[in-house]
């Protein structure tokens, strides 16, 4: 395929994949300038990709113009307006298959991701456990383009470039001697995140050692026990509810660490190039979804026959009484973000 090709880029959620993708996407810009991409993904996430030259967002509204059969069917007519010369489905699922069976029936090619199911079964089986690392996510995604014709050699580096603050954080980062980290504390599967009263530790034990702390990620309930531990411990800011996603990228990009759960905080920091200290519980960082560029000695987690038994997070730790993520001592992980910051 010339690399002059119109792509459209299918993947709808969630957001932590759907960053992961950004992340690609940049590499693939740079790599394939002349290449035009239209990328398919929920409103929300379109920061995410505005600072990839040749893309074009299009959204995709499945609760109300996209919704059933007819909806996707008005979503193809609108994406056939860019007269694509290929689909990169990097999603498959029902909506993005029949999609691309639509634009099949058009002649138009189609590749789609190979998502390791059977892999990733063997690694989260509780008996025949077949432990090692399976390909990365991201190089999943490329894959994709690869099998396009197209040429992309990922760097799996993070490229730190802080851009300007918001106008209402400025107030924030006044201090420049003192380091900043971001903490993303929660996830969308509560067997992700780590025990809240530990995480308080954590905090406490940053904030007495002088770091400035910025916790991001939830809505009203996360919000409310994030301006509960800022009462309780100085140099320590919410950022929920107060920012919008543009500009908390904005922000993160700006800061020297991010601590976070296997959730999209990780996927976030890696975007915009901030090295990230991870905890994992019934997950694991084998699977393949640990943030682009990030090193799999900054992740902490406990050794345990029973883990991984969980992709995405959504089924209990089976390690015994105690959740294998509450195991981890909130010591490890402070030393773990000194070790980072002096090292």
């Amino acid at each position: 395929m010339a690399a002059t090709q119109k792509i459209i880029v299918l993947r709808f959620s969630a957001m932590g994949d759907v960053a992961m993708v950004a992340s690609v996407l940049q590499e693939f810009s740079e790599q394939n300038p002349s290449a035009e991409l239209i990328m398919v993904s929920r409103p929300a996430f379109k920061p995410f990709f505005d600072h990839i030259t040749n893309l074009t967002f299009h959204p995709i509204q499945p609760k109300t113009t996209h919704k059933g059969i007819d909806g996707l069917y008005k979503l193809y007519q609108e994406l056939r307006s860019y007269k694509p010369d290929a689909i990169a489905d990097l999603h498959d699922n029902l909506r993005s298959r029949a999609i691309s069976t639509f634009f099949r029936l058009t002649g138009i090619k189609i590749r789609r991701i190979d998502k390791g199911r059977a892999e990733k079964k063997a690694l989260t089986r509780t008996s025949n456990k077949v432990f090692k690392p399976l390909r990365k996510t991201v190089e999943r995604y490329a894959d994709v383009f690869r099998e396009l014709g197209l040429n992309l050699k990922l760097s799996h580096k993070i490229n730190k470039s802080p851009q300007a603050i918001p106008a209402k954080a400025k107030g924030l980062f006044t201090d420049k001697t003192t380091k900043k980290i971001g903490i993303s504390p929660f996830a969308q599967h509560v067997y992700k995140v780590y025990n809240l009263e530990k995480m308080q530790e954590v905090i406490a034990e940053l904030s007495s050692s002088g770091y400035e702390l910025f916790i991001f990620g939830g809505g009203k309930t996360e919000q409310n026990i994030a301006e509960d531990w800022v009462k309780k411990h100085a140099n320590t800011y919410n950022l929920i509810g107060n920012f919008n996603l543009t500009e908390e990228l904005a922000i993160i990009s700006n800061l020297d660490l991010m601590l976070s759960m296997d959730s999209s905080g990780m996927h976030m920091a890696s975007l915009v190039g901030v090295p990230v200290v991870s905890v994992w519980g019934p997950t694991h960082s084998y699977a393949g979804f640990l943030g682009y560029g990030q090193s799999e000695s900054d992740c902490i987690q406990i050794d345990h026959p029973s883990r991984p038994n969980s992709i995405y997070g959504n089924k209990p730790c089976l390690c015994g009484v105690d959740s294998c993520i509450d195991l981890i001592e909130p010591e490890t992980i402070v030393n773990k973000i000194k070790e980072k910051l002096n090292g």
